[in-house]
Formats: structure tokens, C-alpha cells, sequence
């Protein structure tokens, strides 16, 4: 099909000043099961094609599934009549940076295809998991999940640009139930909403073994009805991996996207409080502190070779030992951050443009927002988990989230775990139920005094990123592992 892409391109006016082509073959497989039962099988299949042309100054964006010559040129000529409608009304003219021409091939690598796997063989998996939860009658619900994607996209542009590129990525999950009363607690595993997602096949799903950890998960939840509600005060705190990369997810990688940051979210999303004087300037964190993007670890769910405007695939600091250092860019917000902050001159985008489907316009999206494990150049020492708990005289140990609220700056925030630890003189002791903390953005990454190793680091998948107008959603990823932060405030305030 990347002969199909370029044929396309080839029927774009030459008086455009830039132009490219993203042909998009994606297939998708869903499995749920609930209280024992297959409650939704689906299995979709998409293919078109987008048009993205620079003209006068402004962008024309066009989509179809018609790929036949009538379909191409009506699609074409749809996207010049939208730069042409624009043009009248812009502010600035958009500049792209420089890039070169690349002409490469990928795929995610993996080790077995997910899609060739019988589907009675994973639904048969589901159920057992499903029903290894059901160690109690106070289990009220018990599900499985599955998730399978392939997108496999070809790209070329004006600038020379021909990419072939196939993602492929997987994920499951358990979760848990338990009623008693008006009580209500879940568990799940490995995480919640949707479990763990990697680009990775079916091994990742064989690898996750649900039926073997789906007994704990269960008794968990039920141990849960009778535990201690969680204190009210502020104490230390220990985040779980899977937590603090939700964490991670709504405090620093929306906070760091530049079109939000210039103002381009503001009817539907928000802004940022990470605005472009603060670059350089700003103690975002301790010192201890390192924010990544990386769209190179294997595995990562935002894991990929080139973003879908042609740019690599990058590693870039957004946060190093505490300062800000940079956002998630594209072609053209990062000339208009040349223009805001003399600083940042000679910058090109860091490659992070995605869109979630072939008639989606491509926009800024995370790739793997990850806080860099301790042990490591600037980070401090490597604790293991156990010797960060031992090293804690009184604290909490939160794990998995339940519930999660931001202001629209990514400032204030409150989070909800599924389930808590108390911890004394170094042991974990009596378990906890309904805990919650909340915290103001940049005070709580300062609070930050140890983050543990790569040991106990991990590369969690959040499938259900929303952004955009029409919206989208996207795959994203954060490397974590647990970390310790000093005299949170944690529960409900009551008045």
C-alpha cells in the first residue's frame, strides 16, 4: 500500500507548501467476560486514507475509505478547499521545522501474533480466570478482559518521506467485586481499567497468568468490606508503580503537551501551568526527579519508530533532576515555542504526533511519560521496594487506582486507590480501605525523596487516553516504579 500512498500524493496540487499521505489498515479484537460468562466478543477491521495539506499558511485536512480515482480526487480537493476556507482567517502562518526525508520499515517486535491465537482458546482463558475470583458468595462480580491491536500504516510526504510501519499491541486483566451492606470494594489485576497493555503479543497475555493470581485478587477485595478506612492527616506516602503511572499520566504528560499548552485544548480539555517562561526556570520536582518521553523501550505502549508525521522516534528529558526541561512537541507548535521562549532555538519536534485513526487529524499525544528509575545517573539511590518500607517509620502503601480528579491546568488533584497498607516502624500492617490523596502538581514532585530501581520499574499501558475535538483515543505508556513522597495529605477533610 505504500505504493497506493504515494499515488495519492502525486495528485496533490505542487502550489501546496508541504503535504502527506497516511494510508491506515487497522484490526482490533475484544473479549470481555463477566460472572462467568462471554458478555461481549468483537472483532473490527478499518481501512482509508488521510490527506494533510499545508497551503497559504494554514492546514486543509481531508479523510476516505474510497480509495478509487474519483474517491482520491474528491478527497484531495476537500482538503484544499479547507486550507482555502482558513486562510482568510488565521492569526500566523504555521511553520514546520526541519526535517529529513526517511525510508525505513518496522514492526513491533513480538514473539507471537495475538491474532493467530484460536478465540476459543483465549475466551477459554477468561473464563477460567472469571471464575477462579469466585472464592466467596460476598464476590458480587467477577470479569476477564482481552484487547488486541494491529495498525499497520504506511506514510509518505513532499519531504521524500516513505515509511512502513506495523504496531502491534496487547492486553488483558482481572477484576474483582465484593458487597457487603452499602459496601462496595474492587481489586484488580495487574492494574485497573483494562489491566496491562504493552506492544507486545500473546505472550504478554500467557505471561500475566490470570487464573493463578485471580484467587488473591478476589480475597483481597472481600478482606477489603471489613478493613479500616484509611486515616485522614498527612503522612508519607509510598506509591505503587501501577498508581504513581496513572499519576504520572495526569500531572506531567498532559501537563507538558504543547498544543494544550498553547491554548489549543482550552475549549475541551484545558491548559497547562506549565507555560513557556517556566522553561528552564522551573523546580518542577525534587532532585531526585527525571521525567522521560521515550517512545524507544521495547514494549512501551507508546513504543514506535516514527510518529505519524515522519519523525524518529525519540528519548527527550522533560524533566532532569527536578527542572523543567521541555514539552512533547510537533513540526509546528515547536516553531511557535521558538517565537515564546528565546531559549529554544535550533529545536526540531521530539516526534510525539499520533492519531487514533485513519480520519483523525494528527495531533500531539504521549508516548512513554515515564519517572526514570532510582539507582541511576541523578536519581538517587536504587531502593527495592522492602527497603524502602523498611526505611519508612510511619506511612502508607497505596496501591492500584480507583478513582482520579485534575483542575483543567493539571495543578490540584486528588486521587482514589483500590487499596492501602498502613505502615510501622518499617512493616507493612493492618490493610486499608477507601484511601485517597491529593496534592498540588509541582509541591508534590518536590516532596519526592526516593524513587526505587529498575528492578521494581515497569512500563505500564493506559489504552484510553482522550484528547481532541472530534475525540480520540490513544494508547500511552509510563515507565514507573514505587517512590516515596513526604507528608501528603491523605483522605477525606471533613468540614
Amino acid at each position: 500500500m505504500l505504493k497506493d500512498a504515494k499515488n495519492i500524493l502525486a495528485q496533490i496540487p505542487s502550489s501546496v507548501t508541504y503535504a502527506d499521505v497516511r494510508i491506515v489498515n487497522q484490526n482490533s479484537e475484544d473479549i470481555a467476560t463477566k460472572d462467568g460468562v462471554v458478555e461481549a466478543l468483537q472483532s473490527n477491521h478499518s481501512l482509508g486514507y488521510n490527506v494533510r495539506i499545508l497551503k497559504d499558511g494554514v492546514w486543509g485536512f481531508a479523510a476516505s475509505h474510497d480509495m478509487s480515482e474519483s474517491g482520491i480526487d474528491a478527497t484531495i480537493k476537500k482538503a484544499m478547499s479547507i486550507a482555502a476556507a482558513s486562510a482568510p482567517y488565521k492569526i500566523d502562518d504555521v511553520q514546520l521545522d526541519d526535517q529529513k526525508p526517511i525510508k525505513d520499515t518496522y514492526k513491533t517486535p513480538i514473539k507471537e501474533d495475538p491474532f493467530t491465537v484460536p478465540m476459543e482458546e483465549k475466551m477459554e482463558l477468561l473464563l477460567k480466570a472469571d471464575n477462579a475470583q469466585r472464592v466467596s458468595e460476598k464476590i458480587a462480580v467477577s470479569q476477564a478482559m482481552y484487547h488486541a491491536n494491529k495498525e499497520h500504516k504506511y506514510f509518505v510526504s513532499t519531504l521524500g518521506s516513505e515509511i512502513d510501519q506495523e504496531i502491534i499491541w496487547t492486553g488483558a486483566g482481572i477484576e474483582a467485586t465484593a458487597v457487603e451492606g452499602s459496601d462496595l470494594q474492587n481489586r484488580s489485576y495487574p492494574n485497573s481499567f483494562r489491566g496491562q497493555n504493552q506492544t507486545r503479543g500473546y505472550e504478554l497475555v500467557r505471561g500475566l497468568d490470570l487464573v493463578g493470581h485471580a484467587p488473591q485478587i478476589a480475597e483481597e477485595a472481600v478482606k477489603l468490606l471489613s478493613a479500616d478506612t484509611c486515616p485522614t492527616g498527612e503522612f508519607d506516602i509510598i506509591l505503587d508503580g501501577n498508581q504513581l503511572a496513572l499519576q504520572i499520566h495526569e500531572s506531567c504528560g498532559h501537563a507538558v503537551e504543547l498544543d494544550r499548552v498553547l491554548g489549543y485544548e482550552a475549549s475541551y480539555a484545558g491548559t497547562s501551568f506549565l507555560t513557556p517562561e517556566k522553561l528552564y526556570e522551573f523546580q518542577y520536582g525534587s532532585s531526585i526527579v527525571n521525567l522521560t518521553a521515550d517512545a524507544t523501550i521495547p514494549g512501551g505502549l507508546g513504543t514506535f519508530a516514527y510518529d505519524d508525521e515522519g519523525t524518529p522516534a525519540q528519548r527527550t528529558y522533560l524533566v532532569k533532576e527536578g527542572m523543567f526541561q521541555d514539552y512533547i512537541t510537533s513540526r509546528d507548535t515547536v516553531k511557535k515555542l521558538q517565537n515564546r521562549n528565546p531559549k529554544y532555538q535550533n529545536r526540531t519536534s521530539n516526534g510525539t504526533v499520533r492519531a487514533s485513526s485513519w480520519n483523525r487529524l494528527p495531533m500531539i499525544r504521549m508516548t512513554n511519560i515515564n519517572l526514570e528509575p532510582g539507582g541511576e545517573e541523578g536519581t538517587g539511590k536504587g531502593w527495592s521496594l522492602d527497603e524502602l518500607i523498611a526505611d519508612t517509620k510511619y506511612g502508607i502503601f497505596m496501591s492500584t487506582n480507583r478513582s482520579w480528579s485534575i483542575d483543567d491546568k493539571r495543578y490540584n488533584f486528588q486521587f482514589g486507590t483500590e487499596i492501602a497498607w498502613e505502615i510501622k516502624e518499617g512493616k507493612l500492617g493492618r490493610m486499608l480501605k477507601n484511601p485517597t490523596y491529593q496534592g498540588i502538581t509541582p509541591e508534590f514532585w518536590n516532596s519526592c525523596d526516593a524513587i526505587c530501581g529498575r528492578d521494581e520499574w515497569t512500563v505500564w499501558g493506559t489504552p484510553n487516553c482522550g484528547k481532541g475535538q472530534p475525540s480520540q483515543v490513544m494508547y500511552t505508556g509510563h515507565g514507573a516504579s514505587p517512590s516515596r513522597f513526604k507528608k501528603v495529605k491523605v483522605g477525606v477533610v471533613k468540614w
